[in-house]
């Protein structure tokens, strides 16, 4: 692995030789200009509008316009002598909770190696001992031609430098999200967790790839070899989640389950993975009055009443009405005769 930079952790009185390592690298199919015409190589020439002349790459050189129109040169001796102690050392100010520095100013990440034997127990030290407090040391550091904040961290047993943009640098959000009060229902906000709980089961983040890229290898390759270029359905529109969001979590849940293996047991109904919605309390009706003479407001119960032999009850007087109206117009009966 190349080296990046060589210098000096400083860590109060304590000195650790180190280099630093790209940590990280990109892996885009290179691409580069052609005239759409022909395919001819598209260059870019270094041209000296002075002279009206090409100038070769080892005549280039920095240059500063100030606003009254005068121009200044820079070469790489006046930017290698800058008066700046961060070019070689690495001085640690302060160790934070990793919660203080926003995301946002993170930029490029490099892995801290010993420059020799002798800078093992100190590096091992610093190591530790940001481990076991979960912090990051904040430090400052200049690489190439600019000057920029970084933290030290732990990354599988392995200093880490990162590199962040100063703190002005991080442009203001006001205006961006939505303004106002917006409401969000309890029932609304459990069927997002609950989204997202099951978004998030078996995730490995190792296993996401470049689609991009590998579309991108898969339209050359057709391009190289003059057979049809592969294309991707049309998509539909997008749902409008506006109208009806619970709908749309409803539908996201069950297919994110879906796609997981889960299977709903056999009395789930349609809605079994929904949180039940909050209802408000049912309201107490007020007792029936009952009359004044009634049994229950003397305070006794009325006994029931027996039939009385040889009289019907008003079930069988229903029943013989019932047989009645079963004549038809004509005055006979439609009830099915006995067989004979």
């Amino acid at each position: 692995m190349q080296t990046t930079w060589k210098g000096t952790i400083s860590f109060g009185l304590v000195s650790i030789p180190v280099h630093l390592y790209s940590a990280t690298q990109e892996h885009d199919v290179p691409l580069h200009q052609v005239h759409a015409k022909d395919g001819g190589r598209v260059r870019m020439k270094r041209y000296c509008e002075r002279e009206e002349k090409e100038v070769p790459y080892a005549e280039i050189a920095k240059g500063y316009e100030s606003p009254d129109g005068r121009t200044v040169t820079l070469t790489d001796e006046d930017l290698a002598d800058l008066p700046l102690p961060s070019k070689k050392i690495i001085d640690v100010l302060a160790f934070v909770d990793a919660g203080e520095i926003d995301p946002l100013m993170f930029s490029k990440a490099y892995y801290v190696g010993v420059a020799d034997q002798a800078a093992a127990k100190p590096y091992a030290l610093l190591r530790d001992a940001l481990t076991a407090s979960g912090q990051i040391a904040v430090t400052k550091i200049a690489l190439r031609t600019r000057e920029s904040p970084a933290v030290l961290r732990v990354h599988d047993g392995t200093l880490v430098l990162q590199t962040c943009i100063w703190p002005d640098e991080v442009r203001p959000a006001a205006g961006i999200a939505p303004e106002g009060d917006v409401t969000v229902r309890p029932q609304e906000l459990k069927m997002a967790r609950s989204l997202m709980d099951t978004l998030s089961e078996d995730f490995d983040l190792a296993q996401l790839h470049d689609d991009y890229q590998q579309a991108l290898q898969q339209v050359i390759t057709a391009r190289l070899e003059g057979v049809e270029l592969p294309h991707e359905e049309e998509p539909g529109e997008a749902p409008d989640n506006v109208i009806d969001l619970m709908e749309a979590l409803r539908s996201s849940l069950k297919r994110a389950k879906g796609g997981r293996g889960h299977a709903a047991g056999p009395d789930a109904g349609p809605d079994a993975d929904e949180p039940a919605e909050e209802k408000p309390a049912p309201r107490k009706r007020a007792p029936a009055k009952k009359p004044a003479g009634s049994a229950a407001a003397a305070g006794k119960a009325a006994p029931a009443k027996k039939a009385a032999p040889g009289k019907k009850t008003a079930t069988a007087k229903s029943a013989t009405g019932e047989a009645a109206a079963g004549r038809t117009a004509t005055g006979k009966s439609t009830a099915p005769r006995k067989a004979s």
